[in-house]
């Protein structure tokens, strides 16, 4: 039944690649009915001149533009995204753009390394990514207290009134997605680590926005 998971085990890493391997050519317009999503989930980082944001599954670098008007010329985007096709397009788009201000990583989120204690992080339909704890745990580690996180995508629309759009949420969710798992709330584990977490359905339902402030780690005695 739509609206329930359809792959109940979790993402696949190798799946997801050979995905993004045929998918790389054309991902920018496959996701062009929804760049007002992206624009929204930029706009609501709140970037300032001279911060450091992390685009996590940054894919084709779709985002950097955005990013990068928040951020100015000091501030600094580490994009972290493990298909070699995707990223290249992002380096490309980069090399276009000329910002220099732009670190590119190609590996798995949960393995990614780099030193950088982020002011903001952005997790923009990456719902595999945000499946895997250890993922979300990596991203975590490198952002500063109170840093602010937003993640937006795909979602099953609520039951019964929702069947219409979940038949168009099926088809994207399966060129974006290696597992449903999770898709009903994808940002359930997230927001377990944030503070002020807030959720907005938009899309009729099939997709959503949702922000919140890393909480302060506990004090040791």
């Amino acid at each position: 039944m739509l609206g329930r998971d359809l792959s109940p085990q979790g993402p696949d890493r190798e799946a997801a690649l050979e995905q993004y391997r045929r998918w790389a050519s054309v991902y920018d317009l496959e996701l062009a009915l929804f760049e007002p999503l992206r624009i929204d989930a930029i706009a609501a980082l709140a970037l300032q001149p001279g911060e450091v944001v992390i685009d996590v599954g940054c894919g084709t670098g779709l985002s950097l533009s955005g990013l990068r008007q928040g951020i100015g010329r000091k501030g600094r985007v580490v994009g972290i995204e493990q298909s070699p096709e995707m990223i290249e397009h992002a380096r490309q788009r980069a090399r276009k753009q000329r910002a220099a201000h732009v670190r590119l990583i190609c590996s798995p989120v949960e393995a990614a390394a780099f030193d950088e204690h982020a002011d903001a992080a952005l997790f923009h339909f990456t719902h595999d990514i945000l499946r895997r704890p250890e993922a979300i745990a990596n991203v975590l580690r490198h952002l500063k207290p109170g840093a602010l996180v937003v993640a937006s995508g795909l979602k099953w629309a609520p039951a019964l009134l929702g069947w219409p759009v979940n038949l168009l949420v099926l088809p994207a969710a399966l060129h974006s997605v290696t597992s449903t798992e999770g898709l009903a709330a994808p940002w359930d584990q997230l927001s377990e680590h944030l503070d002020s977490f807030e959720v907005e359905s938009v899309y009729f339902g099939g997709a959503y926005l949702a922000s919140g402030v890393l909480k302060a780690a506990p004090r040791r005695c």
